[in-house]
C-alpha cells in the first residue's frame, strides 16, 4: 500500500508498506487512529491514538485535530466485501497532500 508519511519538521515521503495493522502501527509508533478529514472520504489520516500522552511533537493540523508525532494518509476506498479499508494514494493524491500539508 503506498501511503505519505509525515514527520515532524520534515518534508513529507512516500512509503510503501504492507496492507496489515503491525505495519501500519509501526509508521505512528503504536496504536493508530483515523482522522476523518476529506468530505468525502476518500483519504483518511492515521495517526497514534495516544500522541497528547506520549511526548510527540506537533505536526501538523489536519482536519481541526493539530496532530502530534508522525502520521501518514492512506487512501480510503471500498474492498470487496462492500466494508471501507484502507488502499493506496493516488499520484494525485499524493501531489494534492502534499501541497495541503506542506507546513513544518
Amino acid at each position: 500500500m503506498r501511503i505519505l508519511v509525515f514527520e515532524p519538521l520534515k518534508e513529507p515521503y512516500v512509503k510503501d508498506i504492507e496492507d496489515d495493522i503491525h505495519a501500519m502501527q509501526e509508521i505512528v509508533g503504536g496504536s493508530i487512529e483515523p482522522i476523518y478529514f476529506e468530505p468525502k472520504n476518500n483519504a483518511l489520516c492515521w495517526c497514534n491514538d495516544e500522541f497528547l500522552l506520549n511526548g510527540s511533537k506537533p505536526n501538523r493540523i489536519v482536519g481541526n485535530t493539530l496532530v502530534h508525532g508522525t502520521f501518514y494518509i492512506s487512501g480510503n476506498c471500498l474492498n470487496e466485501y462492500g466494508e471501507w479499508d484502507s488502499c493506496s494514494l493516488t499520484d494525485e493524491q499524493i501531489e494534492k497532500y502534499k501541497q495541503q500539508f506542506d507546513h513544518i
